[in-house]
């Protein structure tokens, strides 16, 4: 450790005299995309001294960027790829070269009208019972909120008495249970995993073992405590001894599997509210943000105190993150605390030399106490706090203050949120930053231990206003089920209706194409208490790309006992001829007082005929071309018409 802390302080001599802003470090990467024929068209600002831009594609599965797709000369300002497709999602890395030498970097990951994302796996919600009845009910509501973006959740309730391999045996048995477990939320003060024997901040009396969340979304490697023993930190809680519960372990063992996120009120004495109180107003501000009810101006503030810092830059995880999400015309330097107490910034960067409570030139634990930041998603970076299981931890008290809902330590290592201008999860980001060792710019200790996310790692960037007062019950038609629901107030190209036999469950998309009217009918529905969800659809136009984006969907629920209304000997009725053209003839031994209907694939009932006799003419002539389903005295055939 030591000799890495004295590689960082070499390169500050050698290049700081080249060293100019942060800026220098990052390419303003940003895409317009379209869809006829597909196009991705990168697009960057002009830089004076650059002499040469090489491009790289992958997909966003590797980790591997493989040769140079082009080479462009340095007055270059865009790049058009053609060799798209709508629908799939690309990566791409920008390398920009100078006359100084500096190298600028950046990503983006894009996409042309990718579709919505029905279920994004499960989440596993560990809560510290401490006090639980009094937020019983805002956990709750972040449950359906959580459900409702797609998630299926589960609740694992837990003591502070129980320790660090309590807590992974109860991830890696959900795990093991379900290999659809992506995300991990800790509510309250749940163990600390420490481990290593490091010091990243470059301060020796801050050596020893380090708070390591991370180590809780590792589930396959062994961690040990057999070691180390270094005790010369100030803090005794950074000493690190074998046999003490702290791990060896400084670098991670192994790729990381689940992302973490904590929301950790503990010991923060300067705000006026306790820890329950502190947990509650974060979860109320988390639902206000899901459903719309927070305004947020897309762009991005940067309050940089480091400069260059010999080549580290740590701003620039802001300027190259921020570009591809809020666009390069988006982001401004701009003081932290005075700017975002009066005015919106979705993203955040502040840095500064710091200790435990606060970063100079940014602010303090006392700032976020006092001022009311109207930003979303911040990133802090300064020397001690990144250590933030310590009283009045700044990392840690950004979550308590504003409208703010995820923080990071960002720039030892750079962090990549980029995906995130696509629909992707903040938490997904943060594991894929601690799984970066050389994918993309990293910066000093990647793939270290103390790579951590502070809040809900299940949040995204852009939120649709969802559809309003739904209500489901069961129809006047035998074995169906009405779901009716008032408008979203958004702009939106209609809505997605999805069903579960749970409340937290997987809910499966019922209709193939977004409905436009503001009723469904289930035709199909299951024995027993159908679980319904309804989603407002966007068309999400971003500096990325486009994508289908959807709301927190809205449910409902109700019991229905299926009945055989027809002669189980007998089928209810015929059509034919299947596939027809105008007509086609229905025959049935059954006269029902029900009418025949006929229904779109997505439950939208379109004619409807009263049935008098046991052979019936069907004019079809209204209909267009495609597939259908008719409905009479319960039973249900699939028409094609030509």
């Amino acid at each position: 450790m030591k000799y890495i802390t004295g590689v960082i302080l070499l390169s500050i001599a050698i290049t700081k005299c080249i060293a100019q802003v942060s800026s220098d470090y990052a390419v303003l990467v940003s895409a317009n995309v379209y869809s006829s024929p597909p196009t991705i068209q990168l697009q960057w600002p002009q830089y004076l001294s650059a002499t040469e831009y090489m491009l790289y594609k992958k997909s966003p599965e590797s980790s591997v960027w493989g040769t140079s797709i082009e080479s462009l000369s340095g007055d270059a300002t865009e790049f058009t790829d053609m060799d798209v497709t709508e629908n799939v999602v690309y990566e791409y890395r920008v390398v920009r070269n100078t006359t100084s030498g500096i190298t600028g970097e950046g990503y983006i990951t894009a996409a042309i009208n990718l579709q919505a994302q029905d279920y994004r796996g499960k989440c596993l919600l560990i809560i510290d019972t401490t006090g639980k009845s009094s937020i019983e009910t805002e956990v709750l509501r972040w449950m359906q909120d959580v459900s409702g973006d797609g998630w299926a959740v589960e609740k694992q309730e837990v003591s502070v008495a129980q320790n660090v391999e309590d807590i992974r045996t109860i991830i890696s048995n959900a795990y093991a249970a379900d290999s659809t477990l992506k995300s991990v939320f800790l509510i309250g003060h749940v163990a600390v995993p420490y481990s290593g024997d490091i010091y990243p901040d470059g301060h020796p009396d801050h050596e020893g073992a380090w708070p390591a969340d991370a180590i809780y979304g590792d589930i396959d490697a062994i961690y040990t405590d057999e070691t180390v023993d270094i005790t010369i930190a100030s803090r005794t809680e950074n000493w690190n001894v074998p046999g003490d519960g702290k791990y060896d372990q400084s670098i991670l063992k192994s790729k990381i599997e689940l992302a973490i996120g904590r929301l950790d009120m503990y010991n923060l004495p300067t705000f006026p509210l306790t820890e329950l109180e502190l947990i509650k107003n974060y979860l109320d501000k988390n639902h206000a943000f899901r459903m719309g009810e927070i305004a947020t101006v897309q762009r991005g503030l940067i309050d940089d105190n480091f400069g260059a810092f010999g080549g580290e830059a740590f701003a620039a995880n802001g300027w190259r993150n921020f570009a591809p999400m809020v666009g390069s015309d988006s982001i401004f330097e701009m003081d932290y605390f005075s700017t975002m107490d009066t005015a919106n910034y979705l993203w955040s960067l502040g840095c500064g030399g710091g200790w435990y409570q606060g970063a100079g030139g940014i602010g303090s634990t006392s700032d976020f106490a006092s001022y009311a930041p109207n930003g979303i998603f911040t990133l802090l970076f300064g020397s001690y706090f990144g250590d933030w299981d310590t009283q009045d931890n700044f990392l840690r008290a950004a979550l308590a203050s504003g409208n703010i809902l995820t923080n990071a330590w960002a720039g030892r290592p750079h962090l990549n949120f980029h995906a995130m201008a696509i629909g992707g999860t903040i938490g997904n980001s943060i594991r894929i930053s601690q799984n970066n060792t050389y994918t993309y710019t990293t910066g000093y200790f990647p793939h270290y231990i103390h790579i951590a996310l502070m809040g809900d790692p299940t949040l995204r960037m852009h939120v649709v206003k969802p559809a309003n007062n739904i209500a489901c019950a069961i129809s006047e038609i035998p074995n169906t089920i009405d779901i009716n629901f008032e408008p979203s107030d958004d702009v939106v190209i209609g809505y997605n209706i999805y069903r579960s036999d749970t409340e937290f469950g997987i809910y499966t998309r019922l209709n193939e194409l977004p409905v436009s009217d503001l009723f469904y009918t289930d035709l199909n529905p299951m024995d027993g208490i159908n679980y319904y969800m309804v989603k407002a659809v966007k068309l999400e136009e971003t500096p990325s790309g486009t994508y289908y984006n959807t709301s927190t969907g809205i449910t409902c629920s109700t019991d229905i006992t299926l009945v055989n209304i027809s002669d189980p000997t007998q089928t209810a009725f015929a059509i034919y001829p299947n596939p027809g053209v105008d007509f086609f003839t229905l025959k049935t031994n059954i006269i029902s007082d029900f009418p025949l209907q006929i229904f779109s694939i997505d439950g939208k009932l379109i004619l409807e005929f009263s049935i008098t006799q046991p052979e019936t003419f069907i004019n079809i002539e209204s209909l267009n071309a495609g597939i259908y389903l008719v409905r009479y005295n319960g039973e249900n055939k699939t028409l094609v018409k030509l």
